[in-house]
């Protein structure tokens, strides 16, 4: 079953159940998916986005609702601070399982052996390299503070 499926399955058992936190967000990821559809078609393609891209629009409404979150702290609104938890974990459903610190270490500490990288200079590499195949399973901001903890040795 694609991505677009399971979240329009999701959202119909949750509607049935009148979870109300749970259908507002996932109208949300519809929306941000829908938004995408159009957007791609206004580029000339008729095709609607595929999984990779809707994983793509995952990753980044959970980015933004962690960048809020940020803010919520400064502001001490506990309240929405727990609100955007909620709404992580459920967009997070439909998202592979996150590597651990370690793994992406591993990850990480490979790359450099395997490329002869030993400079900060180059961490944009290692950067692109775990975009392209690890965007999904990898939170980047996490990933780049290890790459600076280990190039900084």
């Amino acid at each position: 079953m694609d991505l677009r499926t399971q979240i329009d399955e999701k959202f119909k058992s949750a509607f049935k159940l009148r979870n109300t936190e749970e259908v507002n967000t996932l109208r949300l990821i519809r929306s941000a998916i829908k938004n995408k559809d159009i957007e791609n078609r206004s580029g000339g393609n008729i095709e609607p986005i595929n999984d990779k891209e809707i994983l793509n629009t995952l990753i980044y409404l959970v980015k933004q609702r962690r960048d809020s979150i940020e803010s919520f702290k400064a502001s001490a609104r506990n309240d929405l601070i727990e609100k955007e938890k909620k709404e992580i974990e459920i967009i997070n459903q439909f998202l592979p399982k996150q590597l651990s610190t370690d793994e992406i270490r591993i990850i990480i500490k490979k790359f450099f052996s395997d490329n002869n990288i030993s400079s900060i200079k180059e961490m944009g590499k290692i950067m692109g390299y775990l975009k392209l195949n690890y965007a999904a399973s990898i939170d980047m901001k996490l990933a780049g503070k290890i790459v600076q903890e280990i190039l900084e040795k």
